[in-house]
């Protein structure tokens, strides 16, 4: 006991190596120094870390800007898309878009090779399909299913009537799910949108136009937004066709333009055709007359004429009589349907739409300037539109004759599209300057400046004398109250082998609203127009394509921003005097 006592209390016994830990100090002092610059030296490893990778990843962006390529879409991503671009309207309301649907395919050897294709008889199953597609013929399709042939049977069917056709048991008649092009509206604005057909792509219309752009990995998750607007294509469409069928012509053609950046905002030519019933065999009813047609439009052209005549300064007082009384040229004798006297000022001669004034006021500007005032208005090409649908003017070729430049400036012996009229009666009324019509939606930078082909006076006076026509003239039944409607009818026999067909009109209304400030051009063609009580028995425009501009501008007016105000017009007071005059 006394041992181990002394042993605990002897000395430690401590070397010089030792270091001496002075009273009250902590022993953990050096190692917190050798923690906390070991901490330091983590934090600049890891600082460099990350400093590496940006300076890895910028170079690696620098790279691919100058050198590399972008990284490719995946697969994934790619069957996410649809298979082709959507189509909308200015207001993105849906006019083409791909679509799941249904399809019915006949296979011969879904059985195998051995056997007979059908379980049953093919005049059995083909009874069966008739009666879920009442339109199909069975006996031609009976003929189909014995022939042994694969193929469709039919491009499109509905969820129940696939449910129908598996309920048959036949297992040849195969149901594929594909991905189909749809167009929403139906019918409207067929010969703008055009149609798809499978393995070949859009077909006529914006469909073609677009294929590059609506077809392209990259481009086709964006929607292509057109000039036109639905609800004023729709409008449009109808007053067409209720004019149409109530005159029992053979077609029609219309035109909305915004007069200041040339946007079409509708086009529609009848009878339409239904894009989505069209195939690889086409569609019936595919010709645009308004794009493709060319008719001699009348009296539609006399404002263009005089409008030239006041800008070359052939016409400079209103109040002038000039010569009313039949023109003799050659063989030729120009007279007026309605003769109002043997003199007329150029305001009257507009208001009872008089061929002899405006072929002496012609004769007056001559040949070489009406001909340069039509090739600036685009008359003497193809109408400068994105479609491929665009009708080649008949042009008096050469240098053109007195007997030419007295009929070309009252609407005959040159054939245009309703689109050349419309652009031309665009740049008539907004400050004289002429665009290109477009169907795509533009952006206010992308509008194009155009070029002067008339005197912002002379477009100022030529409102009022639109103006006036609506009111007093020929143009009575296109006045829609408080829009200020103005504008020029024509009527113009068609033309034919041997001549002039008296029994065949093309009859047009030319407009443009509200006239004191324009923003719209409306052109209305109805094409071989019937006398019927619906139009007092009446094949002129007055009575037959007039009335549908009186009807679709109150329509169309509040969709486009513009409301009825019976408190605003043009000042046309002296013009009135000038008509009232000769009465």
């Amino acid at each position: 006991m006394n041992m181990m006592a002394a042993q605990f209390a002897a000395p430690l016994s401590i070397s010089a190596a030792t270091p001496v830990i002075p009273a009250g100090r902590l022993p953990s002092v050096g190692l917190r120094s050798q923690l906390l610059w070991a901490a330091r030296v983590r934090v600049l490893w890891l600082v460099g870390g990350f400093a590496a990778l940006a300076l890895i990843a910028l170079l690696r962006i620098i790279s691919l800007g100058l050198v590399g390529q972008a990284p490719t879409r995946t697969s994934l991503e790619d069957a996410l898309l649809p298979p082709r671009g959507e189509i909308t309207d200015r207001n993105g309301a849906p006019l083409a878009r791909a679509f799941p649907a249904y399809a019915l395919w006949f296979d011969p050897k879904a059985m195998g090779d051995s056997g007979a294709p059908l379980v049953r008889s093919p005049q059995a199953v083909a009874n069966d399909l008739k009666a879920i597609f009442p339109d199909i013929n069975a006996a031609r399709m009976a003929r189909r299913l014995a022939s042994g042939q694969a193929g469709y049977l039919r491009r499109r069917i509905l969820p129940e009537e696939a449910n129908r056709v598996f309920a048959l048991g036949e297992i040849a008649l195969e149901i594929p799910r594909e991905t189909d092009r749809y167009y929403p509206q139906g019918t409207l604005a067929a010969h703008v949108l055009g149609y798809v057909v499978e393995d070949k792509g859009g077909q006529v219309g914006m469909e073609q136009v677009l294929e590059g752009r609506l077809s392209h990995p990259d481009k086709r998750d964006t929607p292509v937004a057109l000039s036109i607007d639905v609800r004023v294509q729709g409008a449009l469409e109808d007053e067409l066709r209720r004019g149409m069928l109530a005159t029992n012509a053979i077609g029609a053609a219309g035109l909305v333009l915004d007069v200041d950046t040339g946007e079409v905002m509708a086009l529609a030519s009848l009878p339409e055709f239904d894009p989505n019933t069209a195939g690889a065999a086409g569609a019936t009813n595919v010709f645009n007359r308004a794009t493709n047609g060319v008719f001699e439009l009348g009296s539609t052209f006399k404002p263009l004429s005089v409008a030239a005549a006041i800008d070359a300064g052939v016409v400079r007082d209103l109040g002038k009589a000039w010569d009313a009384t039949p023109v003799e040229i050659g063989r030729r004798t120009i007279k007026d349907l309605h003769p109002k006297g043997a003199s007329l000022n150029v305001p009257q001669a507009l208001v009872y739409s008089s061929n002899t004034v405006t072929a002496r006021v012609a004769d007056a500007l001559g040949p070489e300037r009406l001909r340069q005032n039509m090739i600036d208005l685009g008359m003497d090409r193809r109408p400068f539109i994105e479609l491929p649908a665009k009708g080649k003017p008949i042009w008096p070729q050469g240098p053109w004759s007195r007997i030419t430049n007295m009929t070309v400036s009252y609407g005959h012996g040159l054939a245009v599209t309703p689109l050349h009229l419309a652009s031309a009666y665009a740049a008539m009324v907004n400050g004289g300057i002429w665009r290109p019509a477009t169907l795509m939606k533009l952006a206010p930078a992308d509008v194009p400046r155009g070029r002067r082909v008339f005197k912002e006076s002379t477009s100022s006076k030529m409102r009022q004398m639109l103006r006036m026509i609506s009111l007093y003239g020929t143009g009575k039944s296109a006045d829609a109250p408080g829009y200020r409607v103005g504008g020029k009818t024509g009527s113009a026999e068609k033309a034919g082998r041997g001549g002039y067909n008296k029994t065949s009109l093309v009859s047009s209304f030319a407009a443009a609203f509200p006239m004191d400030a324009p923003r719209y051009v409306v052109v209305v063609v109805v094409d071989e127009p019937k006398g019927t009580v619906a139009s007092s028995f009446q094949r002129t425009a007055a009575f037959t394509a007039a009335p549908v501009v009186g009807r679709l501008v109150p329509r169309i007016g509040p969709m486009l921003g513009v409301a009825p105000d019976d408190s605003r017009d043009v000042d046309i007071s002296d013009l009135r005097y000038l008509v009232d005059r000769g009465k």
